[in-house]
């Protein structure tokens, strides 16, 4: 190890000295950047908050979950359990580490969120959230000091992107046909996989050091796997389906609106989201799980239908009942 990675993990050491009370609240600051939580999330503030932040929320995830992935297997730096075994594994990652995607999905999701609502108290609190997420990375043994700072800069630099990107690229979609725009969600789901497995071949000759396999297993966690597309897949079924379905509605009934009373917005959210555990629970025991490559095509139908559950059917649905 170099003397920068042994000032690093001397930091988690500290982190982790400090006592295990604090694991507890630091793993409640890591679910708020688990795709899980953005999954339940996401959906409450496009069905019940505002339809317009949740589906800058929603890019936000699909652009740093996929962009996230294939950083991971071109760098292919280790993880900190993986190289010192003083380090506790105190939840378990199979990828790579630089950069962290919790470190970077929440500052691109929580950053587009306090941005969109252009509020000072939203930018402190998101400011905050992500910074203890990204602390709570490091206590955990999952990450160095630099796998959280490259995924903060890289989470800002994709708010700050989109934002600039977002009028010409809406402006541009909108004057073209439902099924231009349905064509092109496609080929940008295909573009984040096809990204994923050129990262993926580029990578793979590396070899992955077999210390750093058998010092993840004797620290209690799973061998490490870090050149699985099944994130990538995931992230592009979704991509297809959220923007297919928002397409879709803004063709039919435009600019989607939420003018409901808040009782009715807790109603849509809870429909809707009995609805995405439906089809994330109920698909994941009816499609098959193997072999790979067929694993993979319905993995990446389940997703977008969830996708398309979110910003198309669901909303449909609430018109039905009258929950507008």
């Amino acid at each position: 190890m170099d003397w920068l990675m042994e000032f690093e993990i001397s930091i988690t050491l500290f982190l982790q000295q400090l006592g295990t009370w604090l694991e507890v609240p630091f793993q409640s600051f890591t679910f708020l950047g688990n795709e899980l939580f953005f999954l339940l999330v996401m959906p409450a503030i496009y069905w019940s908050i505002n339809p317009q932040i949740g589906f800058r929320a929603g890019m936000m995830l699909v652009l740093s979950g996929g962009f996230n992935s294939c950083f991971k297997m071109l760098f292919h730096s280790p993880r900190p359990f993986w190289v010192d075994s003083r380090v506790q594994a105190l939840t378990s990652e199979t990828s790579f580490g630089i950069p962290s995607g919790h470190s970077q999905n929440s500052a691109a999701i929580w950053g587009m969120v306090a941005s969109s609502m252009r509020k000072k108290w939203a930018l402190v609190v998101a400011i905050v959230v992500v910074f203890f997420i990204g602390l709570s990375r490091l206590y955990l043994g999952v990450h160095f000091v630099r796998d959280v700072l490259a995924g903060w800069l890289i989470g800002v630099l994709l708010v700050v992107f989109y934002l600039k990107l977002e009028k010409p690229i809406a402006k541009w979609l909108a004057a073209r046909s439902f099924g231009v725009q349905l064509l092109i969600s496609f080929i940008f789901s295909i573009f984040l996989i096809t990204l994923g497995i050129l990262c993926q071949t580029t990578s793979i000759s590396w070899e992955l050091p077999s210390a750093w396999i058998s010092q993840a297993v004797a620290a209690g966690a799973e061998a490490p796997t870090p050149y699985s597309l099944e994130g990538v897949i995931t992230i592009a079924g979704v991509a297809f389906g959220f923007t297919a379905g928002y397409a879709w509605w803004y063709k039919k009934f435009g600019k989607p609106i939420i003018k409901a009373s808040s009782i009715k917005r807790l109603a849509r959210y809870i429909i809707g989201l009995l609805g995405i555990l439906a089809l994330y629970i109920g698909l994941k025991y009816i499609f098959p799980q193997d072999p790979l490559f067929i694993e993979g095509i319905f993995r990446f139908v389940r997703y977008a239908l969830i996708g398309l559950w979110v910003t198309a059917a669901a909303p449909l649905l609430f018109k039905k009942l009258h929950l507008e």
